[in-house]
C-alpha cells in the first residue's frame, strides 16, 4: 500500500503536527490509515493496545487516524537516560541500555525490526505517513541511518520536506537540506510544505515562484501560524505557564524529565498559574510542587539535591505546602531507591527525600500496562498507564493508598504528600477537581482533555486540507479524492 514520509529540514519543524493532520484529513476521506515512525527519541511515551511502549507523538497521531495505538507504529524507542546513553525499546519492549557507538553498530537489527513493522502496516492499512526524525541533512547520522532517508530509500517511497518559516531562513533551510543529500535522496523529495507562516500570503508567492523554478519542486502548501494549538511537542517541555491565577504549581524540570504532558491538565486550569521551575535557580513559591516522572531517578534525585530543592521543599511542607510526585518522583518521595543491576547508571542506593513510607527497588523487567480505577478517597475514576522499572513496598501498614484497582492498590496520600506510577493522573476532569481540592483549589471549569485533542487535531487538520494545492499533492505522490 502506498507510503509517504514527511521529513523536516530541522527538529520542530512540524513534522508531528503535519503527519497527524494527514492521517485525520485521510481518515475524513474514508481511508485507512497508519502513522508510522521508524526510530524516535524521545522521554514521553505511551503504553500501546497490545502492551508495548511507543513515542507518545506516535499515540497522538493514531487519536488522528481513529485507531487504537501500536507498536508497530514505533519500532524504534530510544529513551536517553544520560548524554551518551539511552534504553533501547525495540517494538515496544527494552532490551537494555546501549551507548551511541553500541547502539550504531545495533543498529542493523533495529532496521529489521523497523521493515518488519511497516511490512505489517502496509498489510493492513492503505496509507502509512511516515515521520522522520530530527533531519536528514545531519551527515554524521547517515552511515546506517534507519529515521530519514536511510528509511525512505529502502523503502521506496515519496519524501515531503518540511521547514518552519517562524524561525527564519526557510528557503536556506530548502535549499541547504537538498544541497547535504545524494541525487537519488535529492529526487526522493517531491514536494515542500512551509509551516507556521503569519501575514499576506502575496508576499510570500516571489519566494515560492523562485523556490520552485530553482528546484523543480512544488510547494505543496503554506500552513498557516495557529496561534494556542494545544498539541504536546514530541518532547521538549512547555515553555509557558497555564492560565495564571492566584493558585500557584512548580513542576521540577529535572534533567531527565519523562512524561512531562502528566501535566498539561494543570496547565489548561482557569485560575491556576502553572510553571516548570528553571534549573539553577531557587524553586518559586507555590501552593502545590510537582516531582515528575524520570528515566534517571537516582541521578535526577541527585541533581535535585545539588540544586537545593530537597531544602527548599522541606521548607514549603513546613509552611503547609503539598507534593505530588509521579512514577520517579513517587520513587524519590520514598526513603530508598536500590538500583542493583545498574538500570539507570551506576549500581547501587540512593536515599530518598523520606517524605513517604515506600521503598524502591529498580528490577529488570518494566512494568508497561493501562489502568483504570478509582480515587480511594471519594471513589473518582482515573484511568492512565504505567511505565516503569520500580518495584515500590509501603514499609506503614497504616499508610493511605491512593488508587483501587481491581485487585490491588498503588500509592499513598498524606494531609501533606501524596504519590503513585499513574501516569494520566489527572486527565479525569472529575480526578483532576478532586486532587486541586486536597491540595488547597476550588475551581468550577474544568476542561475535557480528550475532546480538546479532538478539537485541537480537527482544527489542524482543517488548516492543512485548506492549505493544499491538491493539483500539486497528486503530482507529488498523493493520489486521494
Amino acid at each position: 500500500m502506498p507510503t509517504l514520509m514527511i521529513q523536516g529540514c530541522t527538529s520542530d519543524a512540524g513534522k508531528t503536527t503535519i503527519v497527524a493532520a494527514l492521517c485525520r484529513i485521510l481518515l475524513r476521506r474514508g481511508i485507512k490509515v497508519a502513522p508510522f515512525k521508524p526510530q524516535n527519541m524521545a522521554l514521553n511515551s505511551a503504553v500501546t493496545s497490545d502492551a508495548g511502549e511507543i513515542g507518545r507523538a506516535q499515540a497522538m497521531q493514531a487519536v488522528a487516524a481513529g485507531i487504537a495505538p501500536h507498536t508497530d507504529f514505533n519500532p524504534v524507542l530510544l529513551k536517553p537516560s544520560s548524554d551518551c546513553r539511552a534504553q533501547i525499546i525495540i517494538q515496544g519492549k527494552s532490551i537494555g541500555n546501549l551507548d551511541a557507538v553500541d547502539y550504531h553498530a545495533y543498529k542493523q537489527t533495529a532496521k529489521k525490526a523497523v521493515f518488519e513493522s511497516w511490512g505489517r502496516l502496509k498489510e493492513q492499512y492503505e496509507w502509512v505517513i511516515v515521520e522522520g526524525a530530527g533531519s536528514p541533512a545531519e551527515i554524521n547520522l547517515r552511515a546506517g541511518d534507519i529515521a530519514n532517508m536511510g528509511f525512505a530509500e529502502e523503502a521506496d517511497c515519496p519524501v515531503w520536506l518540511v521547514a518552519d518559516i517562524d524561525r527564519g531562513g526557510v528557503f536556506a533551510h530548502f535549499i541547504g537540506t537538498l544541497a547535504c543529500l545524494s541525487e537519488s535522496e535529492q529526487a526522493r523529495i517531491s514536494g515542500f510544505i512551509i509551516n507556521r507562516f503569519r501575514g499576506d500570503l502575496s508576499l510570500l508567492q516571489g519566494g515560492i515562484d523562485w523556490l520552485e523554478q530553482k528546484t523543480g519542486k512544488p510547494v505543496i502548501a503554506v500552513v498557516p501560524y495557529l496561534h494556542g494549538l494545544d498539541i504536546a511537542a514530541e518532547d521538549a517541555v512547555p515553555r509557558t505557564a497555564g492560565n495564571g491565577g492566584d493558585f500557584k504549581i512548580v513542576i521540577a524540570t529535572l534533567p531527565h524529565i519523562s512524561n512531562h504532558t502528566d501535566f498539561d491538565p494543570l496547565r489548561r486550569i482557569a485560575g491556576v498559574d502553572c510553571s516548570y521551575a528553571t534549573p539553577n535557580q531557587p524553586l518559586p513559591a507555590a501552593d502545590l510542587i510537582v516531582i515528575p516522572g524520570s528515566k534517571n531517578t537516582r541521578g535526577d534525585l541527585a541533581w535535585l539535591r545539588q540544586q537545593g530543592w530537597d531544602k527548599q521543599i522541606e521548607k514549603h511542607l513546613r509552611f503547609g505546602g503539598k507534593v505530588i510526585g509521579i512514577c520517579g518522583g513517587y520513587q524519590m518521595l520514598g526513603q530508598t531507591i536500590a538500583d542493583p543491576l545498574g538500570l539507570e547508571g551506576e549500581a547501587g542506593d540512593s536515599k530518598g527525600l523520606g517524605w513517604l513510607p515506600i521503598v524502591t527497588s529498580l528490577e529488570q523487567d518494566k512494568q508497561l500496562r493501562n489502568l483504570s480505577g478509582q480515587l480511594i478517597a471519594n471513589g473518582e475514576t482515573v484511568t492512565g498507564y504505567e511505565i516503569h522499572h520500580g518495584e515500590t513496598q509501603i514499609i506503614d501498614s497504616a499508610a493511605t493508598p491512593l488508587i483501587k484497582y481491581a485487585n490491588e492498590h498503588d500509592g499513598i496520600i498524606t494531609d501533606q504528600v501524596l504519590g503513585c506510577y499513574l501516569h494520566g493522573l489527572f486527565d479525569s476532569s472529575a480526578a483532576l477537581t478532586s486532587l486541586l481540592a486536597w491540595a488547597g483549589h476550588q475551581f468550577a471549569e474544568v476542561v475535557d482533555h480528550q475532546q480538546l485533542l479532538e478539537q485541537e487535531i480537527d482544527r489542524l487538520s482543517d488548516a492543512l486540507d485548506q492549505a493544499i494545492d491538491w493539483k500539486k499533492a497528486k503530482q507529488a505522490d498523493l493520489n486521494i479524492s
